[in-house]
């Protein structure tokens, strides 16, 4: 009997950290912070020039496209930063219509519409905001709406 009861104790035990392992979230990171604030003011200032040639600014727009791939390879590596990494991977995506899609859509249009640009800044301005109130908080209503964000795109 005591046999069994210990034996249903170690699985309890066993399945408790399993499950608490799984619902880790990585700590806050300053730097991860920091470099996210930093790359959405450029890209938010980048955007709006978005109405005149892209290759006029070429260097800027390469230098942005160089820093979120840096951003991306660090979150990577970081342990319990499945969301964030997934969220990056999403801003970095050319096929999908955020931040990077933005500079393709550019690219291939040589120019954007106001409109266009009014309402993709939108889009990217929220996306990255809510990218940094999890990152700032790691808060489980943030982390619903960043996951909810991630299922659309």
């Amino acid at each position: 009997m005591k046999k069994i009861k210990l034996n249903y104790l170690l699985l309890l035990a066993t399945s408790f950290l399993i499950s608490c392992n799984a619902l880790k979230t990585a700590p806050y990171d300053q730097f991860s912070y920091q470099k996210t604030t930093e790359i959405k003011v450029d890209a938010i200032r980048l955007i709006d020039k978005a109405t005149s040639l892209y290759q006029d600014n070429i260097t800027e727009i390469l230098h942005l496209e160089n820093e979120i791939a840096k951003i991306v390879e660090y979150e990577k590596y970081k342990p319990n930063n499945e969301l964030t990494y997934e969220m990056w991977q999403i801003l970095a995506n050319e096929n999908k219509n955020l931040l990077a899609g933005f500079f393709k859509r550019w690219k291939e249009k040589e120019k954007l519409s106001p409109f266009f640009v009014k309402e993709a800044k939108t889009q990217i301005t929220e996306a990255m905001n809510l990218l940094l109130q999890y990152e700032g908080k790691k808060e489980t209503a943030v982390k619903n709406q960043l996951l909810e964000l991630i299922s659309k795109n």
